[in-house]
């Protein structure tokens, strides 16, 4: 039977310094196999020690019961921290609840009707891009970012990827993915906040120039919103959503460390899915075949006959499930807990793998096969309302969810109802993870008109 690539497992007994060395190259690889079927597992450093947890009931009390216990770990979020500043995705207490009560509203209600026509015009792009392609070989991954960031600009403001400012950022950003490592010396040492983190320089240089592009466009859409003559969407809707507790919006400098990690988490997230979603039906030609059909029978542009593409929504699910792009989540402990009998002391971390709790074989019936039917078996559903964590869960749940659903769902039907990908000769991608899972080599398809 065809499976979809899987990365190598490392050996099971490896040194603490080989472990770093893998991790810090690859963390999918970094892992021996046993974590597939483990509940549990502790990684020992000489500073801290780490769980990775499986077991449904941890997990739950984690992200939903008490997620005041397990604040974000700044071990992975340092190395983030020059281009996230003091964005939602790095924020504890307080200050997160503030920003969430912020941003929420804006994906809240008619978030994704209002956000439909933007998506559909990147849609429409990228479709336009690949079919004068045709006839070619191509890497996938390029094109998939390319719309991905296309789709966030449109939504955020307003403009599409062609605009000079957009351009830009899309270029830096892109030279910080090729030099932010996923972990740096912090994740690891106890060093005290003002020791130096050991960024790259190319690292700093991406990312300052990513925020300085991005405070331009803030502060032009704040002069516009001054003005009364802003347009209706995302950057529009959250600069103007007033804490409901205290009554303040977001200045310019707190909505700059918004946007960037909207467009870290809504681009560089929406281009993993959308690739590996493509490799997989070149793969599985006849799911593809399925999905052009449906996409053939309905209006995109009409928001309410999406919900027609069911077939197309189960294999983004997926895809989801078995190339998550955010392949694990670390929380730490605040205080004793006991995890499986086992006492875990305040400090330690708590490792929730998306790669491995959805290839977990003791929850997956065929967990490494692709198999987009289970999504609609109730065997399948009681998989994924247990061990299906693509967005997070919890308060933490991605407040981009829906958005991202939307957009993946989208993207595939515009292409696929004109467009065919086939597998070219040659080895599989290999399936690596860094900022997001990504292919080692890139993912290399043939382009068809239908």
């Amino acid at each position: 039977m065809t499976r979809p690539p899987k990365p190598r497992a490392r050996a099971d007994r490896v040194s603490l310094w080989q472990h770093l060395r893998l991790f810090r190259r690859d963390i999918l690889s970094s892992q021996p196999v046993r974590l597939y079927g483990a509940w549990m597992a502790e990684f020992r450093t000489p500073f801290f020690r780490s769980y990775m947890v499986n077991d449904g009931e941890i997990i739950q009390t984690v992200l939903k019961t008490r997620p005041g216990d397990f604040p974000k770990s700044d071990r992975v979020g340092s190395g983030l921290r020059p281009l996230l500043g003091n964005s939602v995705f790095l924020t504890n207490g307080a200050t997160w609840e503030r920003q969430r009560r912020i941003i929420n509203p804006a994906f809240e209600g008619g978030g994704a009707r209002s956000t439909h026509p933007a998506i559909v015009a990147a849609a429409e792009a990228v479709t336009d891009r690949l079919l004068a392609q045709c006839g070619a070989e191509i890497d996938i991954e390029p094109e998939a970012s390319h719309a991905a960031a296309d789709a966030i600009f449109r939504t955020l403001f307003s403009i599409p990827i062609e605009h000079e400012t957009a351009r830009a950022v899309f270029a830096a950003f892109q030279r910080y993915q090729r030099s932010q490592p996923i972990l740096n010396l912090a994740a690891f040492l106890p060093v005290p906040g003002w020791m130096p983190r050991g960024y790259r320089a190319e690292t700093k240089r991406s990312a300052a120039e990513i925020r300085a592009l991005i405070t331009g466009l803030t502060m032009a859409r704040q002069a516009e919103i001054d003005a009364g003559d802003a347009p209706q969407d995302l950057a529009t809707a959250i600069m103007t959503t007033p804490d409901p507790l205290t009554g303040d919006t977001f200045d310019v400098a707190e909505m700059v460390d918004q946007v960037a990690i909207f467009f870290l988490a809504g681009h560089e997230t929406s281009a993993s899915a959308l690739a590996w979603a493509l490799y997989l039906l070149a793969l599985f030609p006849d799911w593809q075949d399925r999905l052009a059909e449906e996409a053939q029978c309905i209006d995109l542009k009409d928001f309410s006959q999406l919900s027609q593409l069911r077939l197309t929504r189960d294999v983004f699910r997926e895809t989801l499930r078995l190339y998550p792009p955010v392949p694990m989540m670390v929380r730490e402990t605040t205080v004793p807990e006991t995890f499986r009998n086992r006492a875990v002391k305040p400090g330690a971390q708590v490792v929730i793998s998306q790669w491995h709790l959805h290839r977990q074989n003791r929850v997956w019936e065929r967990p490494d096969d692709f198999d987009p039917g289970r999504w609609q078996t109730e065997t399948g559903r009681a998989c994924a309302r247990g061990a299906y964590l693509p967005f997070s869960a919890g308060p933490r749940v991605c407040p981009g969810a829906g958005f991202a659903m939307t957009e993946g769902v989208l993207m595939l039907a515009h292409i696929l109802r004109r467009l065919r990908v086939v597998l070219p000769d040659g080895p599989p991608p290999v399936p690596v993870a860094h900022l997001t899972v990504r292919s080692q080599s890139g993912i290399r398809l043939r382009l068809v008109r239908r």
